[in-house]
């Protein structure tokens, strides 16, 4: 845990949970794509620099999940670095406790305020800031989460966030987080199609092509999506299609795996409703979900 892995003359990446990546923008200047999930992976990422010589020149964010940013706040007060992130994202780094509350749909209890879905506040520009490295390129790469981006180096190296989990975590987990589902898929469809030196996923293996990877992840999306829809042939409320889907896959229900899990579902449900695959009724005050 924590090697660093060269993948170009000028890119790395810092294997843990969720990768961080290391863009050389000269002999001594580096900028790390993401942060790592706490304040403990941020002082591994600063040790690996310092024991290269490389100085933080600052943190390029990819999306706002607690696992990518929480090692901002920490580098950010060692060194004074700026941290970049876009759009939402940029709001939901400065202010945490969004994510969390957002997956619960109100104010978390004590159960969801913890570093894996808050982390602890940074201080953002966006992209557009004129200290944001100019040569590198933005990718929006929406679907995951809200504005979530790629980036690529000059060198050609994409580095993906979370847009694409690995086989293992597919096969093990079931259901991986999404926000956005049409935009996942769309995502999914350009990053299959995108050509690099290498790509670089935050949760998966390295690679010179991710076409393979994105066709097992839409195939997932697709499968759930079918399950869902064999589910609702009668009219359900939304709890019982929560358990179906935990059942079907094997899952354990804790807070976190609630939230979770549930925001996907409702994204799922969302999705169906909008294609006219799906519809609701208001019963007995309840709201039941019915496959058309």
């Amino acid at each position: 845990m924590y090697e660093l892995e060269q993948v170009s003359n000028r890119c790395y990446y810092i294997h843990c949970p969720a990768k961080i990546g290391i863009y050389l923008a000269g002999e001594s200047h580096a900028y790390l794509i993401d942060s790592g999930n706490d304040k403990e992976a941020g002082r591994k990422a600063r040790q690996i620099l310092d024991s290269h010589g490389w100085q933080l020149a600052g943190i390029l964010n990819t999306h706002s999940n607690a696992d990518h940013i929480g090692g901002n706040r920490y580098l950010q007060g060692q060194t004074g670095c700026n941290v970049f992130a876009g759009g939402i994202e940029g709001a939901f780094t400065k202010y945490p406790i969004l994510e969390p509350s957002f997956l619960y749909g109100g104010y978390p209890c004590k159960d969801l305020r913890h570093k894996f879905l808050l982390a602890q506040e940074s201080e953002p520009l966006p992209f557009t800031d004129e200290g944001f490295p100019k040569e590198v390129e933005v990718i929006p790469l929406p679907g995951h989460f809200f504005h979530m981006v790629g980036f690529r180096t000059p060198d050609d190296v994409v580095f993906l966030g979370d847009c694409l989990s690995s086989k293992e975590t597919l096969e093990k987990y079931g259901v991986t987080f999404i926000y956005d589902v049409a935009a996942y898929l769309d995502t999914l469809e350009r990053v299959a199609e995108m050509k690099a030196a290498c790509f670089v996923p935050a949760h998966a293996e390295t690679g010179t092509d991710m076409g393979t990877l994105a066709a097992l992840n839409r195939e997932k999306v697709y499968e759930i999506a079918a399950f869902l829809l064999e589910t609702c042939r009668k009219p359900m409320i939304f709890e019982h299609i929560l358990q179906a889907v935990f059942m079907r896959y094997g899952l354990t229900m804790n807070f976190e795996q609630y939230v979770l899990v549930g925001s996907t579902i409702r994204s799922y449900l969302a999705w169906l409703k909008d294609k006219g695959e799906m519809t609701v009724d208001f019963s007995s005050n309840l709201l039941l979900w019915q496959t058309l």
